[in-house]
């Protein structure tokens, strides 16, 4: 099993967004040294307490360039946001700076914000974010290509550069609905989960579609297995009890965040088919407690415990990669996230590591 970073970058008024993608920097840097296998970083805008992190593939390369081994991941690029040719562009320009790191993972997007924000169709989406698909992986593949869809239509073109590795960086999907775990399955992709999205025990349902859709597939190479990374919140400690007194803050931030951003949307979408959806999904943030947060989405307690905790969700889920999001609400000093980050490494995953 390998072991990820995550990293969304909330950024409270009192914060200084420079100081937040320095230490995010720093802290790669040390998972590179650590032996973390990805850092992956999300893209999320228009709400500054819950991420200033717009840019990710921005963020990945000068990421690159002071790290050596360490992938990057980009946990979710939100394709129907943009232009399929764009993504391909970027996404192979940033492989090549990363001399062939570049994990890239793929979304369709649920917030109302980013989509009022683009001026975008958010009931549009899943039928965007398949077509980029296809056109990304035929821009990244082919010398050149032509594509008539429902929603993209470009003529004869080639698009360049191509990407360091091939027939292209690897690409994971975000299975945050059933349908989508369902497609990613039938597809035969690689998964990433969250449990912040889908709290257990809704990630294992989740999973496990994705691998009944696979199985009910036909495989075209018969070597190719279901791939899922999964991300928890993160903290090994002395105890639960000292564990809570550290993050139990930065978790209440983050859902501080998400409650505000939510009822932002809610304001924004009165009179909409979504509104009833947005006040259930504002209620059930604003009820959360940390005993709840422990039991469903986190991994906390002595290393002791923590590898206790991974061995079950193992169990469950047989991961590959478990991503660890060790600061949440981006209120947990620089120090100690560098601490919890090097407990972890030396003390938690090599108990782990052979699963």
């Amino acid at each position: 099993m390998k072991f990820g970073l995550f990293y969304q970058l909330p950024c409270a008024d009192d914060q200084s967004d420079i100081t937040r993608y320095r230490e995010t920097i720093e802290q790669v840097q040390y998972g590179d040294e650590l032996g973390f296998s990805c850092a992956w970083l999300a893209e999320l805008h228009f709400y500054k307490p819950f991420s200033i992190m717009s840019s990710p593939l921005i963020v990945a390369t000068a990421i690159a360039q002071k790290t050596r081994t360490i992938r990057l991941g980009i946990a979710v690029s939100l394709l129907p946001l943009w232009h399929p040719i764009r993504s391909a562009e970027d996404g192979a320009t940033v492989d090549i700076l990363s001399d062939g790191r570049l994990e890239f993972g793929v979304g369709r997007g649920a917030i109302p914000l980013h989509f009022a924000g683009f001026n975008a169709s958010r009931e549009e989406s899943r039928q965007r974010f398949e077509e980029s698909l296809e056109i990304i992986k035929r821009a990244w593949t082919t010398d050149s290509f032509s594509y008539d869809g429902q929603f993209y239509h470009i003529p004869e073109t080639s698009v360049v550069p191509k990407p360091f590795q091939k027939p292209h960086p690897p690409l994971r999907v975000a299975a945050n609905s059933p349908e989508t775990a369902v497609f990613a399955g039938q597809e035969h992709y690689p998964i990433f989960v969250a449990s912040v999205t889908n709290p257990l025990p809704r990630m294992y349902e989740q999973v496990d579609r994705y691998r009944q859709a696979w199985a009910d597939s036909p495989v075209s190479n018969g070597e190719a297995r279901p791939d899922v990374s999964s991300m928890f919140f993160m903290r090994p400690g002395d105890s639960l009890a000292e564990v809570r007194d550290d993050i139990e803050p930065s978790l209440g931030n983050y859902f501080q965040s998400v409650s505000g951003m939510v009822r932002a949307a809610v304001d924004a979408q009165s009179g909409s088919d979504s509104y009833r959806y947005l006040q259930e999904v504002q209620k059930s943030v604003d009820s959360l407690t940390f005993e709840t947060m422990t039991q469903n989405m986190a991994i906390f307690g002595s290393p002791a415990e923590c590898i206790e905790r991974i061995r079950a969700l193992h169990e469950r889920l047989k991961m590959q990669e478990l991503i660890c999001w060790f600061n949440p609400g981006g209120r947990v000093p620089h120090d100690k996230v560098l601490a919890a980050m090097n407990r972890f490494a030396t003390q938690v995953a090599p108990a782990v590591q052979d699963l």
